[in-house]
């Protein structure tokens, strides 16, 4: 099937919604059913606002993971990020990070209390406030997976050969890979297919799959955004699926490419390298996350200015772990609608609007 113009067409979209009605209806026959997790904050927020679970038969689920960056950042990163805040330094963010949980608070009460916590909308807002007072450390709190990774190292880039000295990353940076490895090595997740993330591939590549489609003989597709890309991946899941396939497939070659993007990716190869990474509420994953090399040290936050990320504390009863790996829904946690709301979010998941509470909050909640 050609990929088709008008991402909201809905004769198109009726079109696939009947060709998933039989995919289904085939596997069911075969007495199979299919788990796919999308894994992209930006998919669990168009799947939730399209309505795209109720178009699916009932033998295909479709389940959000670990794919919205803030949601994924632990606790003790808040913490380090407050502390730089309480001493001094200017804290250049996104927004979704200022309302983000901490172990006792947020980067929203540390404003309130005095502190300089400035939202941008783009990394090189911190290159402006380093230049515009070069007598303050600039902390930059660099946030996301590959999508922001490579402008991040673009942020280095620029601060050494400009030889601004004033400006340094807080790195949490996370790759993605690694985690669906992670994911598929725990049983409980009972995955059957990746809905992979479009931004990501734009920038790694539809290769960066295979070990992952290979080692698990998991089908991974990569799609877009509107409700005819999310509808086409699903379609091409269940053909694999049919086909006893496991393959990485790239239903996004608008903006993906095989190999990715091969300036950014030379960019974050020369300034970041592979670390360890805590996930909020999944725990360490070996090499998920990127740091930035030894070289670079002097605009890293945490060697420059002695601040340290430790283990942060989650809330009790916040399920946003569980979530983010597909073991329950947001529904299934005890502070869903009650406790958590995103007036006042009791975690991340509630947080970023690419959250998977958040989603199901906004698009789905009948009832609790």
């Amino acid at each position: 099937m050609r990929y088709i113009d008008g991402f909201r067409d809905p004769v198109t979209a009726e079109r696939l919604v009947r060709l998933i009605a039989v995919q289904g209806r085939e596997l069911g026959a075969r007495g199979r059913s299919v788990r796919i997790m999308e894994v992209c904050g930006s998919h669990t927020m168009a799947v939730g606002r399209y309505g795209i679970r109720s178009l699916l038969p009932a033998n295909v689920e479709l389940i959000s993971g670990p794919g919205c960056p803030v949601c994924v950042t632990d606790p003790g990163y808040i913490d380090a990020a407050a502390e730089l805040a309480g001493g001094g330094a200017v804290i250049v963010t996104f927004g979704d990070m200022v309302r983000v949980p901490g172990s006792v608070s947020d980067l929203a009460a540390c404003r309130a209390a005095g502190g300089d916590v400035r939202v941008c909308y783009s990394p090189a807002a911190a290159l402006a406030a380093a230049r515009a007072d070069p007598g303050r450390e600039v902390v930059f709190l660099a946030v996301g997976f590959e999508t922001t990774a490579a402008p991040g190292a673009s942020l280095v880039a620029t601060a050494v050969r400009e030889g601004l000295g004033n400006l340094s990353l807080l790195t949490a940076f996370k790759t993605v890979p690694p985690a669906l490895e992670a994911l598929m090595g725990d049983p409980e997740t009972a995955i059957s297919a990746f809905l992979c993330p479009a931004h990501v591939s734009a920038i790694i590549g539809a290769k960066a799959y295979e070990p992952v489609a290979a080692r698990f003989r998991v089908p991974c597709v990569i799609a877009g955004f509107e409700p005819v890309d999310i509808l086409y991946g699903i379609s091409g899941i269940l053909a694999q699926a049919l086909n006893g396939e496991a393959r990485v497939e790239n239903r996004y070659t608008r903006v993906a490419r095989a190999g990715g993007n091969a300036r950014a990716l030379a960019l974050m190869a020369r300034h970041l390298e592979p670390v360890d990474a805590v996930w909020r509420g999944i725990g360490v994953i070996p090499n998920s996350g990127l740091g930035l090399k030894a070289e670079f040290s002097g605009y890293d936050a945490e060697r420059k200015l002695g601040v340290r990320i430790k283990p942060g504390i989650i809330q009790p009863g916040c399920a946003c772990g569980d979530v983010m790996k597909g073991k329950r829904r947001p529904a299934d946690c005890a502070l869903f609608a009650r406790a958590c709301t995103p007036d006042k979010p009791a975690g991340p998941c509630m947080v970023s609007a690419e959250g998977t509470c958040a989603a199901a909050f906004r698009y789905e909640l009948t009832s609790v």
